[in-house]
């Protein structure tokens, strides 16, 4: 289904690209002159691999100076301009910096005897929601500005899709394949341990998720230490984690929600015709070529939704070399073939090994889905892609994201891209915290409703037109007979994240024609969390303060 949003989308410049009219009538403002210098202005000076924390700063420093002067305006009761101006300055002063960071240093003995130190980091953003939700990854890039860095970008995150927690984030600084799964469940366990010590792990203080390699079964080490010590009293210590198996209190749908999110982001803005057109591109999935850097989770659940829905991946970039068919990869099939060579996909009888950078290949649609600041201001200029849709976490740098602008690109930015894992994750807590899951009170009532709804028909038809050759057959048509028997916890699950994703991107687009962004969706992300954020705190009031 195509669709056309409100008025005029601009390039960065204030150049009029797209002069159509949408509802009531209203024509989309051109890039106000204070957002235009706060995005010429944003990356100056930055190097091409600035700090992680700043660069996310950055974006927030100035969402904060394009949001500020209507926060005051639309500050209710008594006092002056003055005066509710020093409030506001106050409380987005309030809102960027870390509360927590933890830092841990434990030993674990390896399989052969030998002892070895492990240092991990656990930092919360904020608690104007609470619990904090965060994921904690195992990397040997693990530091404490990185997880400071993610832990605020989880909390804009979570506002701009309308979840309310906290963000948090953590890592380990290690390597996850020079351990055996014995040792990666020593030192998963003993960080839960840590953790609950120092008060960062709890159903309703801080909640952590599966992200870069781990999994299911890092979060079910994580539930099972948690309930069978501090949260033994507690009937909701299963809470304690999310992306849990299904087994231990998980959700159906979690393990693809990320990459679900990423595709139903991007179905958004591809069916509005006035965006489309500000890119140079036709509306719909049908003939758009894309090329995913990063075939893990993200990537693979990703390429699957789109492939599914017309569009033909032509090339994968991996850790270890690039695969390249311009008449299209099978995600199945590449899927299957890397797990039978051994987490490769170089080799690939269906695709030819790329030589060169494929980032640089001519296509729709790039999707970065592998690790931050991939894309830089050198080599944002040669990427072809008209919409860069950022699945990984940080994979643009300031300076790349004004060479996309000033070339009309339009970046789908990651806090609302990525933040399905998230939305799911939070379907999940309230799972444990009702411990029921979704359907199944409701089940069994909307199946045989829908039957009678049947009879219903059947029996009026009847009584117009009688009976005389028979009974008239009523017959369902497919859609209807697909869901006759009623919403399964997966059905629901993908309803609510679709629903999620469509209103969320709705709100971007609302933002930026308010704040004259043009195609800086980004900016526009930033500056309704940041509204978001603010009104939770200004409502609730300053404890202490």
């Amino acid at each position: 289904m195509l669709r056309l949003f409100v008025g005029n989308v601009v390039s960065q410049g204030g150049r009029a690209v797209q002069n159509g009219l949408g509802q009531g009538g209203r024509a989309m403002p051109a890039v106000s002159s204070q957002a235009q210098r706060m995005c010429s202005s944003a990356s100056d000076g930055e190097v091409d691999d600035p700090n992680f924390f700043h660069m996310v700063e950055g974006f927030v420093e100035r969402s904060v100076e394009i949001v500020k002067d209507k926060l005051v305006e639309d500050m209710k009761g008594k006092g002056s301009v003055e005066d509710k101006r020093k409030r506001v300055e106050g409380i987005l002063k309030i809102i960027k910096p870390c509360n927590h960071v933890l830092a841990v240093s434990f030993p674990i003995k390896r399989d052969n005897g030998e002892f070895v130190m492990i240092e991990g980091y656990r930092a919360q953003h904020s608690q104007h929601r609470t619990p904090c939700k965060g994921g904690v990854r195992y990397s040997m890039d693990v530091t404490a500005d990185e997880v400071k860095a993610l832990a605020s970008l989880m909390t804009y995150k979570c506002a701009v899709v309308d979840v309310p927690f906290g963000g948090a984030k953590a890592g380990l600084k290690i390597n996850p394949k020079e351990f055996s799964e014995r040792e990666l469940e020593k030192i998963t366990r003993r960080f839960t341990m840590e953790l609950a010590k120092k008060g960062f792990i709890g159903p309703g203080i801080d909640v952590p998720a599966p992200d870069m390699s781990t999994g299911e079964r890092e979060m079910a080490w994580m539930a099972d230490t948690y309930s069978q010590t501090s949260g033994h009293n507690d009937i909701n210590a299963f809470a304690c984690v999310t992306g849990k198996p299904i087994s231990q209190g998980g959700i159906h749908g979690r393990i693809s929600a990320t990459g679900r999110g990423v595709f139903h982001g991007i179905e958004n803005f591809i069916n509005e015709a006035t965006y489309m057109s500000a890119v140079g591109l036709p509306p719909g999935f049908q003939d758009k070529t894309f090329i995913v850097q990063g075939f893990g989770n993200v990537g693979m659940h990703s390429m699957r939704y789109l492939h599914r829905y017309g569009a033909k991946c032509v090339g994968v970039l991996e850790f270890d070399g690039s695969i390249f068919n311009p008449e299209g990869i099978d995600p199945k099939e590449l899927e299957e073939y890397k797990l039978s060579n051994g987490g490769s996909i170089m080799g690939f009888p269906g695709a030819q090994t790329y030589e060169g950078n494929l980032l640089y290949e001519k296509c729709d649609i790039l999707i970065p889905a592998a690790g931050e600041k991939v894309i830089n201001k050198h080599n944002a200029p040669l990427i072809k892609a008209r919409i860069i849709a950022e699945g990984a976490n940080g994979p643009c740098t300031p300076e790349a994201d004004k060479v996309f602008l000033a070339n009309d690109q339009l970046v789908i930015p990651d806090l609302y891209l990525n933040a399905g894992g998230v939305t799911v994750s939070y379907f999940e807590w309230l799972k444990n915290l009702n411990h029921v899951s979704y359907g199944r009170l409701t089940f069994k009532w909307e199946r045989e409703s829908n039957y009678h709804l049947l009879e219903s028909v059947q029996e009026s038809l009847e009584r117009k037109f009688g009976k005389m050759g028979g009974r008239i057959p009523v017959t369902p048509s497919a859609d209807f007979q697909n869901r006759i028997a009623g919403a399964s916890e997966k059905d629901i699950v993908h309803s609510g994240l679709s629903y999620t994703m469509e209103r969320s991107a709705r709100a971007l687009m609302r933002t930026s024609v308010t704040y004259g962004l043009g195609l800086d969706m980004r900016t526009a992300a930033y500056v309704n969390s940041i509204e978001k954020i603010f009104r939770v705190m200004e409502e609730a009031g300053l404890t202490f303060a």
